[in-house]
C-alpha cells in the first residue's frame, strides 16, 4: 500500500486528500504453487530442476510408498525409445509405435514421445517388465478404445498420460508382455488394469469417462503406489482386489497418495477387498454413493485426507458390504482427516490402527491435512513450459 498526501489550494480554503493505491501481490499464486510443490515429496524430487529433460530417469528415484524406489528401471543397460508413430498393430507392431516399445523390446526401456499424440489402441496394450512410459513435455491421449494392462509384469512406471473413454474388448490375440503373441480373454473397459503385477507406480495421469473403471489392482498384484493422479467424471473409480473369493489378494499392499478425486465421481475411491491400503493426503471433491468402501476384511488407514461431502446425497465417506461371516472384522480407520460440508467417516470400533510398516525407501512424511489443496493442485497430467519447468 502506498499513501500520497496531496494539497489543493484554491481560493480561500485548503483541502488535504489522502489517496490510497492498492498494488496487488502478483506473486501470491506463484508462491502458493511453489509451496505445494515443495511439500509434495515426489514433485520436489524432480520438478524444481529445469533440466529434467536431460536426465529423465531421475524420476525413478522419486517414488514413495509400497512401490519403493524404481531404480530397477534405470542403469547403463537402459534403452531409450521414442514413439514417433501413433498407429497401432496389436499383433505385429511397427518400430516407432508405442506397442513396439512397451511389448516387443525385452530390456529396460524408457519410452518418450516425439510430439503430441492421440493414440487409439486396437487391442489392450500389455506392458513388459522394467518399462517406463513417460509422457512429460507433450500431450499424450490414449483413448476411445482399448487401454492399458500390466499382466504378470513387474517394475512398471506410467507417468503423465491422459486415459479416457476406454472400452471393453472381446477375446482375441495380442502381442504379450514377453514379445510373443498370446490369446487374451474378454477385457473390461478399464483405463489401467493390473493383473498379477508387482512394483508398479502410477503417477501424474488424468483418467476419466471409461466404461468400467479407471484403475483396477487385481489377482495378487501388490507393492503399488498410485500418486498425483486426477480421477474425474466416473462411476467406478478404483478397485483394489479381484473378487471376494480371490484369497491371494490378502497379500496386496497399495499406497494411494496426493490424488485428486472429482468432480463427478460416484464410488470406489477406492473399493478394497482383502489386503491393505494406506490412503493419505488425497482430496475428495464429493461422491454419490460413497468414497471408500470394501468387503472381505480389508485393512485401510485413511490419513490426512480432505473429504468434501456433496451438497446432496450421502455425506458418509465409507461403505461396507454386509456379510454375516465377516462380523465386525473391518479395519477402517481415519487418522487426522478433515471433513467439510457435513462429511463423516464411520470407523472400526476398538482395535488398533493398522500401520503401513514401510521400509526406509518406501517411507515418507505425511503432510498436515490443511495443506491438501496445495499438495494436490497439480494432480493429473502436467503442462511443461518451453523453459523446462512443469
Amino acid at each position: 500500500m502506498i499513501s500520497y498526501n496531496i494539497n489543493f489550494n484554491y481560493w480561500h480554503f485548503s483541502l488535504a486528500v489522502v489517496v490510497v493505491v492498492f498494488i496487488p501481490n502478483l506473486g501470491v499464486a506463484k508462491q502458493s504453487k511453489i509451496d505445494g510443490l515443495k511439500m509434495n515429496v515426489i514433485n520436489r524430487c524432480w520438478r524444481l530442476n529445469p533440466e529434467w529433460r536431460m536426465n529423465r530417469p531421475q524420476l525413478a528415484t522419486c517414488s514413495i510408498g509400497y512401490t519403493g524406489k524404481m531404480t530397477n528401471n534405470t542403469g547403463k543397460d537402459l534403452v531409450h525409445y521414442k514413439v514417433m508413430d501413433p498407429s497401432d498393430d496389436p499383433i505385429s507392431p511397427k518400430p516407432g509405435t508405442l506397442r513396439y516399445g512397451a511389448s516387443v523390446i525385452q530390456h529396460k526401456v524408457w519410452i518418450t514421445f516425439q510430439k503430441d499424440m492421440h493414440i487409439k489402441l486396437k487391442r489392450p496394450l500389455l506392458i513388459s517388465s522394467f518399462t517406463t512410459i513417460d509422457g512429460r513435455g507433450v500431450n499424450i491421449d490414449i483413448a476411445e478404445n482399448a487401454c492399458l494392462m500390466i499382466f504378470k509384469a513387474t517394475n512398471v512406471i506410467i507417468h503423465n498420460i491422459r486415459l479416457h473413454h476406454c472400452k471393453p474388448q472381446a477375446p482375441g490375440v495380442v502381442m504379450g508382455p514377453e514379445g510373443k503373441v498370446i490369446p487374451l480373454g474378454h477385457v473390461d473397459g478399464d483405463a489401467i488394469r493390473l493383473v498379477t503385477a508387482s512394483k508398479i507406480w502410477i503417477d501424474h495421469n488424468t483418467l476419466y469417462n471409461c466404461q468400467d473403471g479407471l484403475l483396477d489392482v487385481t489377482r495378487g498384484s501388490t507393492d503399488v503406489t498410485i500418486s498425483n493422479n486426477w480421477f474425474r467424471n466416473q462411476d467406478k473409480v478404483m478397485l483394489l482386489g479381484h473378487d471376494d473369493g480371490y484369497i491371494r489378494d490378502q497379500n496386496m499392499k497399495v499406497t494411494v497418495v496426493y490424488n485428486h478425486f472429482g468432480p463427478n465421481c460416484n464410488q470406489r475411491m477406492p473399493r478394497i477387498r482383502h489386503g491393505y491400503a494406506h490412503v493419505v493426503n488425497n482430496l475428495y471433491l464429493g461422491w454419490v454413493q460413497y468414497a471408500i468402501g470394501g468387503s472381505m476384511r480389508p485393512s485401510l488407514k485413511s490419513e490426512a485426507n480432505l473429504f468434501i461431502a456433496p451438497t446432496k446425497g450421502s455425506k458418509e465417506v465409507t461403505w461396507r458390504k454386509n456379510s454375516h461371516a465377516d462380523g465386525d472384522a473391518w479395519e477402517f480407520y481415519s487418522v487426522k482427516d478433515a471433513f467439510e460440508n457435513g462429511a463423516s467417516f464411520t470407523m472400526t470400533k476398538g482395535g488398533q490402527v493398522p500401520k503401513p510398516n514401510y521400509n526406509e525407501e518406501q517411507r515418507f512424511n505425511v503432510v498436515n491435512v490443511k495443506y491438501v489443496r496445495l499438495l494436490t493442485r497439480s494432480s493429473g497430467v502436467l503442462r511443461c513450459t518451453k523453459t523446462g519447468l512443469c
